[in-house]
C-alpha cells in the first residue's frame, strides 16, 4: 500500500481556491520545561521538517489538512502527535520524555528464525515491484520482531527511524513503524507509522529518470484516486468506479450445519461405519468437507459507474467522506498492469474477458465512513482495506504527501 498525496488546490464544484499556509510553532521541552534544541520535527508523510533553534523554538508553515508530527532528539522518546489544521495558525509545545534506554544501546535478541522474518517484512512492508527491487534497508538491525505461532502473526515496530535508500525514486526514507501486523491466516497486512522522505542526491540525468518513475508511481496511485475524488475529477483523470456486489453463495449451507455434519460423520467413520456413509455421496463426509471449502458469498460486478457526486459527502470546508456497501472496484484505465503483477497468485482481481489489462484494485470499507482531505490523507488508514494493485504496491512506490506532479503534465491513454 502507497503514502497518500495531492496537489495543494481545493476545488469545490467548478470554482479553484488556493489554499492559504497557516503556521504550526512552539518549543520543544522536556518534562521539567527546559527547553531542547536540535530536537528534529518531521511532518509524517512529506518532505517537510526543521529543527528547534537554541530556545527549543520550532515553526512549520502547513496547509489546512490532518498531519502527524514526529519529534526525534537522541537520549528521548520519539514523540508523536497528530494536529488538524483548519482556518488558524497554532502554537503547540511538545514534550519529551527522557529514554531509560540509550537508541543505539537497543539490543537484539538471538533468533535463528530473524533472517527468515526480516524476508517477509520486507516483501510485505517495501513491496516486490520492480521499484522494490532497487530498495535497501540500511539499518534493518532497528527492526524489533515477534511471530506469535499460535496466531500465526508476524509483527515489527522500530523505536527509531528505520532507514530506506529507494534508489527507483530517488528518496531516503526514514521510517518509524508504530506497528506492523501480517496474518497468515488472513492474509491482511496492516502498517502505521511515521515517514520522513529525502531527496537523494543525484546527476541531472538521473534526477530526469527519478522525476519520470516519480510521476508513474504517482499516477493510479490510492493518493491519486482521492486527489481526483475530491476534486471531482475522478472520471477525467482515468479513474472507473465499479461496484463489486457480493451475493450469498445458495450452494453452501450454513456453517453451524456444516460443522454438525462434519462431527458426526466423523464419529461413524470412526465406528467403523465407512461402507454405510459412502454408499450415500449426499451423506458422506467428504461431501461435507467440499460444502466447507465452498466460498461464503459469490461475487458479481454491476459495470454501472458510480457517479462522483453520489459517493462523495462534504464533511466541511476541508474534509470530505466516501460511504458505501459491498465493495468498490477501481480500474484505472491509463495504464496497464505490470507484467510481474499478472503472475503473482492470489493478487489479481477478475476482470471481465472484454477488458483490457488495466490495473484493477478493490476498496472494502471497514470502518464508515472514510473521511479524506483535500491533500489526499485518509483520516484514518484502518477504515479500508486494499486489494489487487493497490495491495501489490507498497512504500517501494510510494512519493510523499508534498509530491506535485508537473504543472504540464497532460495524462493520455
Amino acid at each position: 500500500m502507497k503514502s497518500l498525496l495531492t496537489l495543494f488546490l481545493i476545488f469545490i464544484g467548478n470554482i479553484c481556491f488556493a489554499q492559504q499556509n497557516y503556521v504550526l510553532s512552539g518549543t520543544v521541552k522536556d518534562k521539567h520545561g527546559e527547553a531542547l534544541p536540535g530536537a528534529g520535527v518531521y511532518v509524517s508523510g512529506y518532505k517537510i521538517a526543521t529543527v528547534s533553534n537554541n530556545k527549543g523554538d520550532y515553526a512549520l508553515q502547513l496547509k489546512p489538512g490532518n498531519y502527524d508530527i514526529l519529534v526525534q532528539l537522541i537520549g528521548y522518546k520519539a514523540l508523536n502527535k497528530n494536529i488538524i489544521i483548519s482556518d488558524k495558525s497554532i502554537k503547540i509545545d511538545l514534550i519529551l520524555e527522557e529514554s531509560v534506554t540509550q537508541l543505539n544501546e537497543v539490543t537484539i535478541k538471538p533468533d535463528p528464525n530473524r533472517a527468515h522474518y526480516l524476508a517477509m517484512f520486507r516483501d510485505f512492508f517495501i513491496g516486490t515491484t520492480p521499484n522494490a527491487e532497487q530498495c535497501k534497508m540500511i539499518n534493518p538491525n532497528v527492526l524489533l520482531i515477534d511471530y506469535d505461532n499460535e496466531e500465526s502473526k508476524l509483527t515489527v515496530k522500530t523505536n527509531q527511524f528505520l532507514i530506506i535508500e529507494n534508489q527507483a525514486l530517488g528518496y531516503r526514507i526514514k521510517y518509524l513503524v508504530n506497528n506492523f501486523e501480517y496474518s497468515s491466516r488472513t492474509k491482511i497486512i496492516y502498517y502505521e507509522g511515521f515517514p520522513y522522505y529525502e531527496d537523494l542526491k543525484g546527476s541531472v540525468r538521473k534526477k530526469k529518470i527519478w522525476a519520470k518513475k516519480r510521476l508513474t508511481a504517482y499516477l493510479g496511485s490510492p493518493q491519486h484516486f482521492f486527489t481526483s475524488l475530491y476534486n471531482g475529477k475522478a472520471t477525467e483523470e482515468g479513474f472507473i468506479i465499479n461496484k463489486l456486489i457480493t451475493q450469498p453463495n445458495r450452494d453452501k449451507p450454513s456453517d453451524s450445519t456444516i460443522r454438525a455434519n462434519i462431527k458426526r460423520l466423523t464419529k461413524m467413520q470412526e465406528g467403523l461405519l465407512r461402507k454405510t456413509i459412502n454408499l450415500n455421496h449426499g451423506d458422506s463426509l467428504s461431501y461435507w468437507l467440499r460444502k466447507k471449502n465452498l466460498p461464503d458469498g459469490i461475487s458479481i460486478l454491476s459495470r454501472s459507474p458510480i457517479a462522483q457526486d453520489t459517493l462523495v459527502h462534504i464533511r466541511n470546508q476541508h474534509i470530505k467522506s466516501i460511504n458505501f456497501t459491498d465493495k468498490l472496484y477501481i480500474i484505472y484505465s491509463k495504464e496497464k498492469e505490470d507484467p510481474l503483477f499478472a503472475n503473482r497468485i492470489g493478487l489479481s482481481i477478475n476482470r471481465p474477458l472484454d477488458m483490457p489489462d488495466y490495473q484493477i484494485s478493490t476498496i472494502t470499507l471497514q470502518v464508515a465512513p472514510v473521511y479524506f482531505y483535500e491533500n489526499g490523507g485518509i483520516y484514518n488508514p484502518r477504515a479500508m482495506l486494499f486489494a489487487g494493485y493497490w495491495g501489490w504496491e507498497k512504500i517501494a512506490d510510494s512519493v510523499p504527501m508534498d509530491y506535485l506532479p508537473p504543472a504540464d503534465v497532460e495524462v493520455k491513454n
